[in-house]
């Protein structure tokens, strides 16, 4: 995935119950709907959306800040958990004194943001769900690679500390190389603990068994060249769905950043959802 030029985005520090997170907040048109960005696996919402930033704030307020462990993100001893994600996503709004927003979620973020709904349904206004399912460990591959991730997230609680970081450091040169030294700078911030385990819980989340109870409008974003997560998968996501409207994306699972049309797809996919809800 190659990451454009380094965005300047304002930020400003925020104390959330379980810590402090760089919020990045763009305050869009007077009344404007909330929009709540959530970004995927192993990147930060910059790397995430920062093409999407701009375009979206022509519309609506946008909101966007790491997850735990991920670059900026709140730090905790607890092991990672995508509920506790989506406890920080309302608490941000607590504390931001929004009632009702719309979790706009891609890959993981998509995991996210359907918890939002389930543990928060009251807060959310609609749901926009980008290159994601209602699960990500199907295959036999996928089932050996999350597997190896919990083994490698529990040996990272027993690493010293400078081992796991030369470790990382060699992961991140080999993986990350044709990526822009911002982003490179964004992700070494990151607690790699955190990381792993993230990437062991996304195995274990299954929303299949209650996402067709959503109350809400949904747009769901297909990414129809994507291999991280299978096209058919996200399809069935949508036809789990009882209000939902589908939008394509030629692209594969990095479309957010290599496909510069993806920010007016998902101003439509947003805009579909407010007609809807209001």
């Amino acid at each position: 995935m190659a990451v454009i030029a380094s965005p300047i985005v304002e930020r400003r520090t925020v104390a959330l119950p379980a810590g402090r997170v760089e919020l990045r907040e763009f305050a869009g048109p007077r009344g404007a709907p909330t929009v709540m960005l959530l970004h995927g696996l192993g990147v930060t919402a910059d790397i995430n959306f920062s093409r999407c930033y701009r375009t979206l704030a022509e519309r609506y307020r946008v909101l966007a800040f790491d997850h735990r462990g991920h670059g900026e993100g709140l730090r905790s001893r607890r092991p990672f958990r995508l509920s506790d994600c989506a406890d920080d996503v309302v608490a941000m709004a607590d504390l931001l004194g929004i009632d009702r927003f719309i979790p706009v979620g891609y890959s993981m973020g998509g995991a996210i943001a359907q918890c939002v709904w389930r543990r928060h349904p009251r807060r959310v206004s609609g749901v926009v769900l980008c290159a994601t399912a209602t699960m990500f460990n199907g295959s036999a591959t996928e089932q050996m690679n999350f597997l190896t991730l919990g083994g490698l997230a529990a040996l990272a609680r027993l690493t010293p500390a400078a081992v796991r970081r030369s470790l990382v450091d060699r992961y991140r040169r080999d993986r990350h190389a044709d990526w822009a030294q911002w982003a490179r700078d964004q992700t070494a911030r990151s607690d790699w603990r955190a990381v792993l385990e993230a990437g062991a819980a996304l195995g274990r989340f299954r929303s299949d068994s209650w996402i067709s109870e959503l109350d809400v409008p949904a747009a769901v974003v297909v990414t129809t060249r994507d291999t991280t997560v299978p096209v058919g998968r996200q399809r069935l996501l949508a036809e789990r769905l009882p209000d939902v409207e589908v939008f394509s994306v030629d692209a594969g699972h990095d479309a957010v950043v290599a496909e510069p049309g993806f920010a007016a797809t998902l101003v439509a996919a947003i805009g579909s959802v407010v007609a809807r809800a209001s």
